[in-house]
């Protein structure tokens, strides 16, 4: 019996190594582009919080932190792409900055709802961060203003992101053999 636990690698994209650098390198532009004002990290669950752990050691001003979570549906019993909030906010972001910080853009369909219901909150400013970008997939535009990587159209597993709710915890950022993630 194979007791490889990762089976499903196809390849490494970005190493332990490359993630932790460009981290500290978005940590220091978010530090600048905030310089004086507190800011608030608003993580959606559940992908986001390894890259919004590592980000928020490496921002030098003070930030809050919050998540929300979201649910979308594509099923026959519901229009395909619905979003809605399934966690909402512990507490409010009026008058506060705040950055939405993703595991990764795709479609752009689920940042676009997040970003016109946490804007009608009133923040002060809303920006977005994400760890993964891929912008080739990218159906509606939408604001992305730090990035730590831009990706393939290719599946993903590792810092965060999963399959089926396994390889989260990888230090690494991989794509999955295609067959595995069917």
């Amino acid at each position: 019996m194979n007791r490889d636990p990762l089976p499903a690698i196809e390849r490494i994209l970005f190493t332990e190594e490359q993630i932790a650098l460009r981290i500290q390198e978005v940590a220091a532009e978010i530090t600048e582009r905030y310089r004086g004002k507190p800011l608030k990290l608003i993580g959606v669950l559940k992908g986001s919080v390894f890259f919004l752990t590592a980000l928020a050691r490496h921002i030098q001003i003070p930030v809050k932190i919050d998540f929300l979570a979201i649910s979308s549906f594509s099923n026959r019993s519901s229009a395909p792409g619905v979003v809605r909030i399934a966690k909402d906010l512990d507490e409010g972001i009026e008058n506060e900055d705040v950055l939405l910080v993703e595991d990764i853009v795709d479609t752009g369909l689920t940042l676009r709802y997040l970003l016109q219901t946490l804007s009608s909150r009133g923040p002060n400013s809303l920006g977005v961060c994400t760890f993964l970008d891929r912008n080739s997939r990218r159906l509606v535009q939408i604001p992305v203003e730090f990035r730590c990587f831009e990706i393939p159209d290719h599946f993903v597993i590792g810092f965060g992101l999963d399959h089926n709710q396994l390889y989260r915890n990888l230090t690494y950022v991989a794509v999955m053999k295609p067959e595995k993630n069917t």
